[in-house]
């Protein structure tokens, strides 16, 4: 005899831990891209200027259209808007990748620094 749940279909339990799993995926997508967008609201525009960066404004555009689109797929269940929320995760991980070391480097230049940190 094999252990079989009464009344369940596999199907059904495979599609729940399928839902499962792009919930938590887009949940980790949003939390990225809000990072991104919050990171962003911090520095100073002339930070970006001095570090080749565009400029504050098109950084903030871009991840907050990000956060939206992330915000939009989790509320639709996480797995929604293909390419438009692959493109807004890029978006944000360019942004915590390239642009934010560099504008934080930037930014604590005015700072104490030595060579092993603030002192």
């Amino acid at each position: 005899m094999t252990a079989r749940l009464e009344g369940v279909d596999g199907k059904i339990l495979i599609s729940y831990i399928q839902n499962g799993i792009w919930f938590i995926l887009g949940l980790v997508a949003f939390a990225l891209e809000l990072w991104a967008l919050v990171d962003c609201l911090r520095h100073k525009p002339s930070s970006y200027e001095a570090a080749s960066k565009r400029t504050k404004t098109f950084w903030l555009a871009l991840t907050g259209v990000a956060a939206v689109i992330g915000g939009l797929s989790l509320l639709g269940g996480g797995g929604g808007f293909g390419i438009f929320g692959i493109a807004a995760v890029t978006a944000a991980c360019v942004y915590l990748a390239d642009v934010r070391p560099a504008v934080k480097e930037i930014g604590n230049s005015g700072r104490n620094q030595g060579p092993y940190g603030p002192w």
